[in-house]
């Protein structure tokens, strides 16, 4: 630009300024957000975006907690928490709006930070985006655009909750409700669905989101009888009700393979604007079938399953029923499951089998604690009509480099069993402990009473915490004389409570009939303190399998470990320091699997120092060491106590953070392990007495359930072992819950024949 000669300074200034901010009116065009996927707590979802009025996806490569944080609050909500990546709330559909979103977390809206252009994608709806944002909303944000998936005809549409209404007597005293009306909460109001074109593809939508993994045929006459007679009622409202289109969801259309309603094709409204929504119909009727858990005597059967693909599966280190980390039962042994492709179809798969509905939530990255083991499947593509993930199509997961952080774990929708309304904590410092009060029948009439604390352990404690809905329990209390235990319920009315662990309520475990509590309840009775989260010690069987052998140790260099009883009896009677024991040694490697530190019960002023060893002992009895006929008697036992219980190592990326030297603090981390090499003391079995034959080694790791864990049924790690006096083989080793039962029954009932044995 060229001025002319003499013209003005504050001229040239204006001129300059103009130029500087012209290019400012180009902002960004303003998007709109919403969070889609299954339903579940407000503020997480897939995150989509609406531009050029579609709507869209954003892909995971390269967004992260500064993007995240940027959309939770254009959403309207206070903070960020987290953001999910590999479509960890399904897969949407349409276009992938945004990839490499590179944001500074101080943006008003995503569109304003750094990607590849609109459209400009090279990612599949497989990579899709979520984010977990804060419950709270900001004052004045805008309005909240969650929705539960896409929902064909209907723009913006959002089904929020479905239920069914009881009509039949027998129905309305069923818990769970499993036949009924079925309404739908569509923006805060309840309405039903005409049956106009209804199919059982609805029908078994609506039962797995109702926690049931069928439906079932039901007789639509009778009830069509019923609503006859309801019309012609005066008393009855339902006509005038029925006249109005408000009362009616329309019509639904689902393949039966949606995880929830709101996957399907939905018409709130009919087409035509005075047409009536539900002319010559009445409302939808479903009745649904619930699985073994949740059917009368509960828990007691096994669903049956037909011979083929159908792969065994369980869930390992849930809270709650109905979630956990996804194991299969393949060749034999017990695997995990890589998350790469992991969606709610497969999820749903996983829970149906499972005797739940559909999957509310398929998660990625082992956010139900890491397994330990082989890893049998990866990209699992399943159409939703599968028996068991053995008939989706996969990939071995040794071709596609997946490892244990990308494990698979599942949430599933569960029946409403109202078991919640039966137990309580009372007299706790906080909502998570105090003493256990339970509604029970007396005398005809339901009542709140204590349970006696009497014989009352951690497995009936786990089972009080998941029917609060408040976890794993940390500590079972026999003596509660420091918490006040409710006016209405000092009367002790139950008594010798024996739970397995595994049952859904205290109601359900086995205790006396007539209530005998010697201790008489009061400051004997029974409490609890839960946790949400809780560790998991499993043994490295392949580990105890390479590093064992024999030494025969002169006493000489025994007298700590005699002091420690660590050896066998007829140790007491040698001519000591002369002769020598013979010591079956070996390695141990104790992983921390579960989401919670493994800490020794007792603080540091309550460890007991052993002055020969000179070290603090944590943990009396941390491990058994035993050698069993396979008859299962016992001939020689070893133990260790946790005079160390630190991380010894840790995966890449984590830090140990637990050391025993300088009295340092004990402990095994999450993801972390214990190891206990083959030549420290008390780390072997003393068989000096042994005959040669074969035997099974036995490890049992927290053999008092001293520490509470996630899960007791993987202490216990098992060898087969061959000893002919010299030398000793070890093969075959194992945790408890590694392999199948028939490959377990298999193996012992070869060794059992090769040894004679019947």
């Amino acid at each position: 630009m060229v001025m002319p000669a003499g013209a003005s300074p504050i001229l040239l200034l204006l001129v300059l300024l103009l130029c500087w901010v012209a290019p400012s009116r180009q902002e960004p065009a303003p998007v709109q957000l919403r969070l889609a996927g299954p339903r579940g707590p407000a503020g997480e979802g897939r995150l989509e975006v609406l531009y050029q009025g579609r709507w869209g996806t954003v892909c995971d490569d390269g967004f992260d907690f500064h993007a995240a944080t940027v959309a939770c609050r254009q959403l309207g909500y206070a903070a960020a928490i987290t953001w999910t990546h590999s479509a960890t709330y399904g897969q949407g559909e349409g276009p992938i709006w945004l990839d490499n979103v590179r944001c500074g977390g101080s943006e008003g809206s995503l569109a304003e930070c750094v990607h590849n252009g609109w459209g400009t994608s090279d990612c599949d709806h497989g990579e899709d985006a979520g984010v977990v944002c804060s419950g709270q909303r900001l004052p004045g944000g805008p309005p909240q655009t969650t929705t539960s998936g896409h929902l064909g005809e209907v723009s913006g549409l959002s089904l929020e909750e479905v239920r069914l209404k009881p009509i039949l007597a027998r129905a309305k005293l069923s818990m769970p409700v499993m036949e009924g009306a079925v309404e739908v909460k569509h923006n805060g109001h309840w309405r039903q669905v005409c049956d106009a074109g209804w199919t059982r593809n609805n029908s078994r939508v609506i039962c797995g989101m109702l926690g049931f993994p069928q439906e079932k045929h039901v007789n639509t006459s009778f009830y069509r009888k019923l609503w006859n007679m309801k019309l012609k009622d005066p008393s009855s409202s339902l006509k005038t009700l029925s006249q109005k289109n408000s009362f009616w969801v329309h019509r639904v259309r689902c393949q039966g393979t949606e995880p929830h309603l709101a996957r399907c094709p939905t018409q709130v409204a009919p087409p035509a604007p005075r047409q009536h929504a539900c002319p010559h119909g009445m409302h939808a009727i479903v009745s649904c079938l619930p699985g073994p858990a949740f059917q009368k005597g509960m828990g007691k059967g096994r669903s049956k399953t037909s011979p083929g693909k159908v792969l065994p599966v369980r869930l390992r280190a849930g809270t709650h029923a109905g979630e956990g980390r996804v194991e299969v039962l393949r060749h034999g042994q017990w695997g995990t499951v890589c998350d790469k492709q992991w969606d709610l179809a497969a999820a749903s798969v996983v829970c149906r089998q499972l005797g739940y509905g559909t999957a509310k939530q398929a998660l990625v990255g082992a956010q139900m604690g890491q397994g330990l083991g082989p890893i049998h499947m990866s990209e699992l593509r399943c159409t939703g009509h599968e028996r068991s993930l053995g008939e989706c199509h996969f990939q071995d997961a040794e071709q596609s480099g997946c490892r244990h952080e990308a494990d698979a774990a599942v949430r599933c929708h569960v029946p409403h069993m109202d078991f919640q309304s039966q137990v309580r904590l009372a007299g706790g410092r906080s909502p998570e402990e105090g003493v256990v009060e339970v509604l029970v029948p007396v005398q005809g009439q339901l009542q709140w009473g204590a349970v006696c604390g009497a014989q009352w352990g951690l497995n009936e404690a786990m089972v009080v915490c998941r029917q609060l809905g408040l976890g794993f329990a940390s500590h079972a209390l026999q003596e509660t004389w420091y918490w006040a235990g409710s006016p209405d319920a000092t009367r002790v009315v139950m008594s010798g409570v024996r739970c397995a662990g595994t049952e859904l309520a205290l109601q359900q475990c086995q205790r006396h009939g007539p209530v005998h509590c010697p201790s008489g309840g009061g400051r004997f009775s029974a409490g609890v303190t839960c946790t949400a989260h809780a560790p998991d010690l499993v043994m490295n069987a392949q580990l105890v399998q390479e590093t064992a052998y024999l030494e025969d140790r002169p006493l000489g260099l025994l007298y700590c470990a005699h002091e420690e009883r660590c050896l066998s009896r007829s140790a007491d009677h040698m001519h000591w320091p002369y002769g020598h024991r013979r010591l079956l040694r070996f390695s141990s490697q104790i992983h921390n699997l579960g989401r919670a530190d493994f800490r020794p019960r007792m603080g540091r002023h309550a460890w007991t120092w052993h002055q020969c060893h000179r070290h603090f002992h944590s943990i009396e009895v941390f491990t058994h060491y035993d050698l069993l006929t396979l008859n299962g008697s016992k001939v020689a036992e070893g133990h260790k106590a946790s005079f160390c219980l630190e991380d010894t190592n840790c995966p890449e990326g984590l830090q140990r953070r637990f050391a025993c030297a300088n009295f340092g603090e004990q402990g095994v981390s999450v993801g972390c392990w214990d190891t206990y090499r083959h030549d420290i003391d008390c780390q072997w079995i003393d068989i000096t007495d042994v005959p040669p034959g074969s035997y099974t080694f036995q490890v049992v790791v927290n053999p008092k359930h001293e520490v509470a864990e996630s899960d007791f049924s993987n202490n216990v790690m098992r060898c087969q072992c061959k000893y002919d006096g010299q030398r000793i083989w070890m093969h075959g080793c194992h945790t408890s819950d590694a392999y199948g039962a028939d490959v377990v029954s298999d193996l012992e009932r070869r060794d059992r024949l090769a040894n004679n044995l019947v």
